[in-house]
């Protein structure tokens, strides 16, 4: 479909560039036939000045001369306009190819990108589903079922519709971003970094807060909180249980600076320039059944922070500390 739309938009552009090109060409090739005519014109009646005897001799327009030298003028002109067209026709073509490549390119991406998110939104829609049914389905043919029974079946399922809940929720604020417009006011990260872990509740001691309160960064209070509670959130459940997870809280002149950092499994070299992608998750330590999550926590900070002018930025080492460093700008 591109490959059909990137050739007929290199051929209006091209067909643009010739027409112009030949209109000019025509334009010229008139005005230099009058201007060569004028001037053969004013020569035939400054070639001689009156004589003694007062007679002016002019030469004669029809003179074999005077009209060869005009129509040489001419053919030169017509050559010269030919080999320039030629030349318009080439670097026309290539830079209508090129142009017609890029002016398609993003659209492709996005196309791609909307494709690839549709497929792996409705895989991850089906999985909570299709285990919903079949545990419906597996109860209501058990004769035997007893009240214990279904009470668990009710517990499963009231567990995968909270998935789809949350799964519904980030892709409504993915979508949400998408088209919506941020409140950009001065915050203080610190301070928006501390009530963001108070409201987490996590177990005493899980995290380790290093922030002072005169960092204040140009963002949307709630969409920064977003983000805080996301990196915080992946931290936790990618590090060892009883493991501290280090938040912290510096900037400079220009900058508001977040790093959330976490022990454990770390994420491989191979897969860091995808961790932002949609749905993307890392390799299994990272994607067992006990740890929860869609892979678009990151795909959604990620898309914040781009949205406040800022700079997300991962680093890892495998078996060692991961660290999420977020950059905003300072509020001057």
């Amino acid at each position: 479909m591109f490959k059909s739309a990137t050739a007929k938009l290199t051929l209006w552009y091209f067909g643009i560039i010739m027409a112009i090109s030949l209109i000019f060409s025509f334009m010229i090739y008139q005005i230099t036939n009058h201007e060569v005519g004028a001037r053969i014109e004013h020569y035939q009646t400054q070639v001689d000045r009156p004589s003694a005897s007062g007679i002016l001799r002019v030469l004669d327009p029809n003179d074999s001369l005077v009209t060869s030298e005009r129509e040489a003028a001419s053919q030169n002109t017509l050559m010269l306009l030919f080999y320039i067209n030629i030349v318009v026709l080439g670097s026309g073509g290539l830079a209508s190819y090129y142009f017609a490549k890029r002016t398609l390119r993003p659209i492709e991406a996005a196309h791609e990108a909307q494709a690839r998110f549709t497929s792996d939104a409705s895989h991850e829609l089906r999985t909570p589903l299709t285990t919903m049914r079949t545990e419906l389905e597996l109860t209501l043919r058990d004769p035997d079922a007893t009240k214990e029974d279904l009470r668990e079946i009710l517990q499963s399922n009231l567990e995968e519709v909270d998935k789809l809940s949350n799964l519904s929720r980030m892709l409504l604020d993915l979508s949400r971003l998408d088209y919506g417009k941020l409140e950009l006011k001065p915050v203080d990260l610190g301070k928006l970094t501390q009530e963001t872990i108070d409201g987490m509740h996590l177990p005493k001691g899980r995290i380790k807060f290093d922030g002072k309160t005169d960092h204040i960064a140009v963002a949307d209070r709630v969409a920064i909180g977003e983000v805080v509670s996301i990196l915080i959130d992946n931290a936790v459940k990618y590090s060892p249980a009883k493991s501290v997870v280090n938040v912290k809280v510096t900037g400079d002149k220009h900058r508001a600076k977040l790093t959330v950092t976490n022990g454990g499994e770390g994420i491989p070299p191979e897969s860091l320039p995808h961790i932002f992608e949609r749905f993307y998750r890392a390799d299994s330590s990272r994607t067992s059944s006990k740890t929860p999550g869609f892979g678009l926590g990151l795909a959604l900070a990620k898309q914040i922070v781009d949205l406040h002018d800022g700079e997300i930025i991962a680093s890892s080492r495998p078996g060692k500390t991961t660290s999420f460093t977020v950059l905003l700008p300072k509020l001057r």
